[in-house]
């Protein structure tokens, strides 16, 4: 890099001193410019660019978003947990110029052509057009602290250091003091992360900083012409009764940004294929069926309008994204064990979402010590069913149900039970191959399997859609455990559950 070392040369080099609001504005304004210059199919994702991984927010929460840095404000972000709200603060960087010039040597992130504390002024008067130069990168420019009771006015603001008045310096000289968190975060950004948490007292401490941008120490005002983007998050007020935002304080945030969970399943379903970890190094590929990602999302979204659940807490976006990595793991415990050829989820696999789901969903009573399991467990079946009857038509599983009449006939499936010998017991069964077939074709025209099946093609998720000529016999598995299942919670057929075995019968 070529960049400037001394005054001299940063003068010459014709840049130009800008507030950290400003920066950010003239940045963005550059980028949706961009956007609209480009095609149609750009211009429809442009500013949803800006702020990648932000799935779902595209017509909501990022325009609000844009609008609150066009207009120079500090932000709050408020929601429920799982919503993405650090994300979006730790995109706000990328807005940023990708290097900073400050003068070397001053406690405080200062503009060399701008310099609004004494010793970088001081600094400049001894060295002139030689002082030096030192470059911040833009990650260094964004700082982040998590409310806690404990924090104090000195971890964000700052402290007297008895040291440098001891020295013989005033208590209303900014050289004074031993600078916090904000002083040190100046032209840049600083993020508090559940606010409520913070004790008023200290809520209050920041009302000059948000909106005269001095402080005060101790009772005496120290004037620190600070540059900083201040912005918060923070769950809804009502949350728990750890605190709250005090209302002044709310009032001089200039935007208050309302976050959400995804409206659909379909954009559930992306959000959580970008973030599980589902990549393998080594061993079987990963190859989760269209149904089993649904029935994840499906559960997650009845979680969410239970009224067993506590919705003032909500249900993190992390709960499918953990669930989803379990269940694939699960899979691939099995595979392991029987050398198959793919890591292909089956339904049977969905018992393991007990233990990715235990502690992210709270209960509004817990009546007994197992009621989280229960709970879990009813969700899980109501949700095979949502998504098992949006492939089968349950009249058409008739003649397959009058296979099993008479109790005598049975097929067992299970962790313990390998996809080929699961399709070996299903051959016992009239009717039952042919249903699955036919349900594979299914999945692989649904939406679900279509967009799956284009992440592989765009070199994304390892997750597919349709059976692969060397797994056909595990998805054909997958298909087959599906249907039985679905009789069983349609009362339909009778399960038994031994170990790791499951028998279905009538």
């Amino acid at each position: 890099m070529h960049l400037p070392k001394n005054l001299r040369d940063l003068r010459a080099s014709g840049y130009r001193p800008r507030s950290i609001k400003d920066e950010l504005r003239e940045n963005l304004i550059r980028l949706l410019r961009d956007a609209g210059r480009s095609d149609a199919d750009a211009r429809a994702t442009g500013a949803a660019a800006i702020f990648p991984g932000l799935v779902g927010y595209e017509t909501t929460v990022i325009p609000q978003l844009i609008n609150a840095i066009l207009a120079r404000h500090d932000i709050l972000l408020l929601g429920l947990r799982g919503q993405a709200k650090t994300r979006i603060l730790r995109t706000l960087p990328t807005l940023l110029d990708e290097f900073m010039p400050v003068v070397a040597g001053s406690d405080i992130w200062d503009d060399p052509l701008a310099p609004r504390m004494s010793r970088t002024r001081r600094l400049l008067e001894v060295h002139g057009d030689d002082t030096e130069i030192r470059w911040i990168h833009r990650d260094q420019r964004y700082h982040e602290k998590l409310a806690t009771p404990d924090v104090t006015i000195a971890d964000l603001i700052g402290e007297v250091d008895i040291v440098k008045h001891a020295e013989g310096r005033y208590l209303s000289d900014e050289e004074t003091m031993h600078f916090g968190l904000i002083p040190r975060s100046n032209r840049g950004i600083f993020a508090i992360n559940e606010l409520p948490d913070l004790a008023p007292r200290i809520q209050v401490g920041l009302f000059n900083v948000l909106e005269e941008r001095d402080i005060q120490i101790r009772g005496y005002p120290i004037r620190l012409d600070l540059d900083v983007l201040l912005v918060f998050s923070a769950n809804p007020e009502d949350y728990t009764n750890r605190g709250r935002i005090v209302t002044p304080l709310k009032d001089r945030i200039g935007t208050v940004i309302r976050t959400h969970y995804p409206f659909s399943n379909a954009e559930a379903m992306r959000i959580t294929r970008a973030n599980a970890d589902l990549q393998r190094e080594a061993g079987p590929p990963v190859d989760v069926p269209p149904h089993v990602h649904e029935i994840i999302e499906e559960f997650v979204r009845l979680a969410r309008q239970s009224p067993h659940v506590n919705q003032q807490s909500g249900v993190s976006v992390r709960t499918s994204i953990a669930a989803l990595e379990v269940v694939v793991a699960n899979a691939e415990r099995r595979a392991l064990r029987f050398s198959e050829p793919a890591i292909v989820p089956r339904v049977g696999d969905l018992a393991a979402l007990q233990s990715a789901c235990r502690g992210k969903i709270e209960l509004l009573l817990a009546e007994s010590e197992d009621a989280e399991d229960k709970l879990i467990e009813a969700l899980r079946g109501e949700a095979l069913k949502n998504i098992a009857e949006q492939y089968i038509e349950l009249d058409s599983l008739e003649p397959l149900t009058a296979s099993f009449a008479g109790g005598k006939t049975a097929i067992e499936v299970g962790d313990d039970v390998g996809a080929t010998e699961v399709v070996s017991n299903a051959k016992t069964i009239k009717g039952l191959i042919p249903a699955a077939e036919t349900l594979l074709k299914q999945f692989a025209n649904s939406p679900a399997g279509r967009r799956v099946e284009g992440d592989k093609a765009g070199g994304g998720s390892s997750a597919g859609a349709t059976a692969s000529t060397v797994a056909r016999d595990q998805h054909l598995a997958a298909a087959i455990e599906l249907i039985l299942e679905l009789l069983h919670v349609s009362d339909k057929l009778s399960k038994y559950t031994m170990r790791e075995r499951t028998i279905y019968k009538k």
